[in-house]
């Protein structure tokens, strides 16, 4: 395993990490800028990232948010997890209402139909994502409320990214 990785997941469980969300995303943010997202904070930890940018669900204005992210099929899916605070973070209530999305993974933009999964296919997905990232078992325990888990697909009849199977 990556040493960095081993870091990035001993500290991802640290309860006083979410104190630093907001330097740890500008950083991010910064090193995606610097190298035009082919870069994230974690793939250098050999974790899987994307930036996810939605429309405000009242201004309509597109937000963008690094997050930790787990490729599956043609497309990928994320957790609300918030880190297991109280109140999922404000790009889930976003994406809820959005029919559209854009996903840059490895620098490459693609459309997205954003999906939140429920019930058996929700559990499906959430054992793939802890597989991952274990610490999101450890932020379920936090919050009383079940994390989201959405998949985020190029729309039907559109194709795939090929960042995503690493072809280029």
């Amino acid at each position: 395993m990556n040493p960095i990785r081993w870091l990035a997941i001993r500290l991802g469980r640290q309860p006083w990490l979410p104190r630093f969300a907001a330097q740890i995303v500008g950083l991010d943010l910064l090193i995606q800028r610097l190298t035009r997202g082919r870069l994230t904070l974690l793939s250098l930890a050999g974790l899987p990232e994307l930036l996810l940018t939605v429309p405000g669900r009242k201004s309509g204005i597109p937000r963008s948010t690094p997050l930790l992210c787990v490729p599956h099929e043609d497309g990928w899916l994320v957790a609300g997890s918030n880190w297991g605070a109280p109140k999922p973070p404000a790009w889930v209530g976003n994406l809820d209402v959005a029919d559209r999305a854009t996903v840059t993974f490895r620098g490459r933009p693609t459309a997205v139909t954003p999906r939140r999964v429920h019930g058996t296919e929700r559990a499906t997905y959430w054992a793939v994502m802890v597989e991952t990232w274990p610490n999101y078992t450890k932020y379920a325990e936090r919050t009383d409320r079940e994390i989201p888990v959405f998949l985020l697909e190029p729309p039907r009849g559109e194709p795939a990214n090929p960042a995503i199977s690493g072809e280029d």
